[in-house]
């Protein structure tokens, strides 16, 4: 196999911490082409990762030394989708946005909203229990899974769950495999629940003088008790790169952005009660007409701006309690001037879910290794500053390779052993994904 197909397979889009190449990378069509590699692997002592599109952030995606890179990209049919029981059925490597489009005919929508919603597969945010814009009122990949196909370290093939919207018999499987990264078993198959596909949208954009006011912002509409269906922030420094990208005018209009959208019925009311709240608090807020609505919420889509995540830039996603959200925003901001980096922040505010971006400067092809620690101090104080405030490290990118070396902070010893014993059972030659997760 060509060295480059194997080096465009051996990594997702996080930072390279070990870096190597597969073996071989193999393309599954069917269930039994899984199982087939599965057992073939496991007869061999051959490490299988499994792969959708390679669009994490975190390196669960990552190839691992020795291992064998699993495609799923191409088992991407639609099986079943059934209007009147709002369901679909579908094989993992369908993209999020094609299942979306064929729900939209019958009125219906996938809920989770990963921003990289056209081009992510359905197996991967299963892996790693995807957010996304929506989160705020749909909640995460996780709330939308009834029931997984999933095949074993052994390749046999099982079911967990059922196709109806409640369900409790015996221990949940279903939640377990969601978000463990390919680590316990490898899924096929996915039944999700179908949502109502709103009837209405109306989108509100509050511009602010900073960031702080804008957290404060996403407070006053939960006191005001309405579910916005998109919450989101945007700071001084991403609104600058829009413009620059896009030839957007966002910076000009203040030094933050807060996207809320509302759906539904009532969207047209709750976004009349949105707009003054936030009028009182500050904020200078417009009502946007369709095109500049969709046009504000395709550009928050791109705010992690072209960059890939390097040594000298690095995207974080921790998750605090939205009361602490105004405190942490002045959290983060103390440290990047305390440790000289630079800073941008977005985030999913709706559900305390943030994306603060750190980085140095590069100065020439040599490594500078003062600015290199300065920026690695920066996330170690922003990630136990999150669990300081009762947040996590990880809200949605989960935690794969990149983000092992703060797990033991949020998590004892106790509970991670319980977890690597869980691992044992369901994996006892240590073959999925290793290295990853736990």
């Amino acid at each position: 196999m060509d060295d480059s197909v194997r080096s465009a397979y051996a990594v997702d889009q996080a930072p390279i911490l070990d870096f190597h190449l597969p073996l071989a990378v193999v393309w599954a069509e069917t269930v039994e082409d899984v199982q087939h590699v599965v057992r073939s692997c496991a007869a061999h002592g051959v490490p299988i990762v499994a792969r959708g599109a390679g669009t994490g952030v975190s390196g669960g995606a990552h190839a691992t030394e020795g291992s064998l890179v699993l495609s799923l990209e191409r088992m991407n049919r639609i099986l079943e989708l059934n209007p009147d029981d709002e369901t679909a059925v579908v094989e993992p490597g369908v993209i999020n946005a094609e299942l979306n489009a064929a729900a939209a005919e019958h009125g219906l929508m996938y809920a989770p909203d990963p921003a990289s919603f056209k081009t992510s597969t359905i197996g991967g945010n299963v892996a790693t229990n995807a957010g996304g814009l929506r989160c705020a009122k749909y909640g995460v990949t996780r709330d939308s899974i009834l029931a997984l196909d999933v095949v074993l370290a052994d390749g046999s093939l099982i079911h967990t769950g059922h196709k109806t919207f409640k369900g409790v018999a015996g221990y949940d499987l279903t939640a377990l495999f969601v978000g463990s990264e390919g680590t316990l078993g490898i899924v096929v198959g996915v039944t999700v629940r179908l949502k109502y596909l709103p009837p209405e949208v109306h989108t509100v954009a509050a511009f602010y003088p900073d960031f702080r006011g804008a957290a404060a912002g996403v407070l006053a509409v939960g006191r005001a008790r309405v579910q916005p269906a998109i919450m989101e922030m945007l700071d001084g420094g991403t609104l600058a790169q829009l413009d620059l990208l896009h030839g957007s005018d966002l910076s000009s209009r203040g030094s933050a952005l807060l996207l809320v959208q509302t759906d539904g019925f009532g969207a047209a009311a709750e976004a009349d009660v949105v707009r003054a709240v936030l009028a009182a608090g500050g904020a200078v807020v417009t009502k946007e007409a369709s095109a500049e609505a969709e046009r504000l919420v395709e550009l928050r889509r791109h705010s992690r701006g072209a960059e890939v995540d390097d040594e000298y830039r690095v995207g974080e996603d921790v998750a605090v309690p939205r009361s602490r959200l105004v405190d942490y925003v002045a959290g983060l901001e103390s440290i990047a001037t305390a440790r000289s980096v630079s800073l941008k922040v977005v985030a999913h505010a709706g559900d305390g879910n943030l994306h603060p971006t750190f980085w140095v400067e590069r100065i020439d092809a040599m490594v500078d290794d003062d600015a290199l620690s300065r920026l690695n101090s920066a996330l170690d104080d922003s990630v136990t500053l999150a669990l300081e405030m009762g947040g996590t490290i990880t809200g949605e990118h989960g935690v794969g390779q990149y983000k092992l070396r703060w797990l033991g902070l949020e998590q004892p010893e106790p509970v991670r052993e319980l977890q690597r014993r869980i691992k044992d059972l369901f994996d006892p030659a240590g073959l999925l994904n290793p290295g990853k997760a736990i």
